[in-house]
């Protein structure tokens, strides 16, 4: 028989609008009522193994407005499972997930990491790691019993949900993660401008920077949630960071996305480094031999012969984790990178007698740590590390409220059947080309080479209703032109639409 007042996931994903992209899953605020995320929570804890009555299950947030509410039918969730919830506080997603390794249990953190305040999304984490897409499958298919009387109609608990009293223990765990590996006062002389806005990272960033010797300046505290974006760098962002370089003579500007799991790192003129350069430098000085990267990232990581093997994937987190580790049993030191900056470790580095604990999820603070440090071993700059890099440039932008069904259409016509003259006639509309296609990669989305080595790739978001475009070149200012061309071919592509 059949259990009463019950709903399958799939069917919550489809009448909330709530689900999963590239990692965890995100919705608008107003989609994610407290019975979406009890049943979400409730479903994870469904898959999980060798949990027994009150075992504990970690929860942290970020600091948008509507997160301390959420994770408070979070631990809601937990408890009504049997289990005891621990709230870590506001603290960065790979803290709590480090957190969860060490401890050896679960953990969740609510977060929309760098999307804006009116979404926000849970990230599920296991006792190994974060979830990957064969948990994502487990979960999907999950279906939840509901208890009578336990949501109104809105789908708001009828009864409040508390959070339980702060346990600061992670946070203190991740801030001595890098206090204890890395040298005493090894950052002594740094003048370093910490763009804090509404990073979560903020706080615990500037004690690691200081207790390490750094003098740190706070730039730009916001109390009001801050959408930014370290693939998509803000206009407004790139002249702020010019004008504190101007104003303070900085080494290194340092900041995070939202929930801290992607770093923003410039160099002392003021110039944000993209995130695939960050995370290549920073796997270059920790001495990684295999490096695993989404098919996005610049091409610079195999040009620069830095690594015995490489290994690209789809974009996403889970997918670089799933190629770590493949390759676990093959290298010594695997890392991972994404083009937003974020870094993974598949396991324990030991230098100099030290040990840097593995942490395979997306960490932003380890990357200007590992650049800085790396600038002290070549005796030079950040941009001089750059210059020493072999000469290809990326940039990517997007176009919000782009419908992911229009973007799929696009998609799927530029590799139909006619795909070599719809991809012709595609780079014949940017005025910056005059090569054909040569090679097309749909490992994620559509990535075009064409016959210069100039880059097209367009790709579809996996958390939010944007299309993508991502373009690589020799020089800037080619770059620069061939996105400039390619967002006016997406904008003409969303106005046929709204026209049709």
């Amino acid at each position: 028989m059949a259990l009463k007042n019950t709903i399958s996931v799939a069917s919550l994903m489809k009448q909330s609008t709530v689900s999963f992209g590239t990692s965890g899953v995100r919705g608008l605020v107003i989609n994610m009522s407290d019975k979406v995320c009890w049943v979400y929570t409730r479903a994870f804890l469904q898959t999980l193994d060798n949990l027994k009555s009150g075992d504990e299950i970690g929860i942290a947030g970020d600091l948008r407005g509507s997160t301390n509410h959420i994770m408070a039918v979070v631990a809601q969730a937990i408890t009504d499972k049997g289990f005891k919830a621990v709230n870590y506080g506001t603290i960065p997603s790979p803290a709590i997930a480090l957190y969860g390794l060490y401890k050896n249990c679960p953990t969740i953190m609510v977060t929309g990491s760098h999307i804006p305040d009116d979404r926000n999304g849970i990230k599920f984490n296991k006792a190994d790691g974060e979830i990957l897409k064969t948990d994502e499958m487990a979960i999907r298919a999950q279906t939840v019993e509901i208890p009578d009387g336990k949501f109104l109609d809105s789908g708001q608990l009828i009864a409040p949900a508390l959070l339980p009293e702060l346990n600061p223990q992670a946070e203190q765990h991740y801030i001595q993660r890098f206090v204890n590996f890395f040298p005493e006062n090894c950052l002594q002389g740094q003048h370093i401008g910490l763009y804090e806005h509404s990073s979560v990272a903020r706080d615990c960033l500037k004690t690691i920077l200081t207790d390490l010797g750094a003098n740190v300046t706070s730039l730009a505290r916001s109390e009001q949630f801050v959408a930014v974006d370290t693939e998509a760098i803000r206009p407004e962002d790139i002249k702020l960071a010019r004008k504190w370089s101007q104003d303070h003579q900085f080494d290194c500007l340092i900041s995070t996305d939202g929930d801290g799991d992607r770093p923003l790192v410039g160099d002392e003129n003021g110039v944000w480094l993209r995130g695939d350069i960050a995370g290549l430098l920073c796997a270059y000085y920790l001495n990684s031999d295999a490096v695993v990267t989404p098919v996005s990232s610049n091409s610079v990581l195999e040009e620069s012969n830095y690594f015995t093997r490489t290994v690209r994937t789809r974009i996403g987190s889970p997918f670089v984790i799933e190629a770590m580790q493949a390759l676990a049993s093959e290298a010594e030191i695997v890392m991972g990178y994404e083009a937003n900056g974020g870094v993974l470790q598949g396991r324990d580095i030991h230098q100099d007698g030290k040990i840097l604990a593995a942490l395979p999820t997306r960490d932003a603070i380890i990357v200007p740590l590992a650049i800085l440090m790396l600038t002290l071993k070549k005796k030079t700059t950040i941009a001089g590390l750059v210059a020493s890099l072999p000469s290809r440039f990326t940039t990517s932008d997007r176009i919000k409220e782009f419908p992911s069904d229009l973007s799929q259409k696009i998609l799927a016509d530029m590799v139909s059947a006619d795909q070599k003259t719809n991809l012709k006639n595609m780079t014949a509309k940017l005025s910056s080309l005059e090569d054909v296609p040569f090679a097309i990669n749909t490992t994620d989305g559509v990535r075009v080479t064409l016959a210069s080595g100039d880059v097209v790739h367009f790709r579809a978001s996996g958390n939010a209703p944007e299309l993508r475009c991502y373009n690589e070149a020799d020089s800037e200012e080619m770059v620069q032109q061939l996105n400039h061309d390619c967002m006016v071919l997406m904008r003409q592509w969303q106005s046929s639409a709204q026209m049709a």
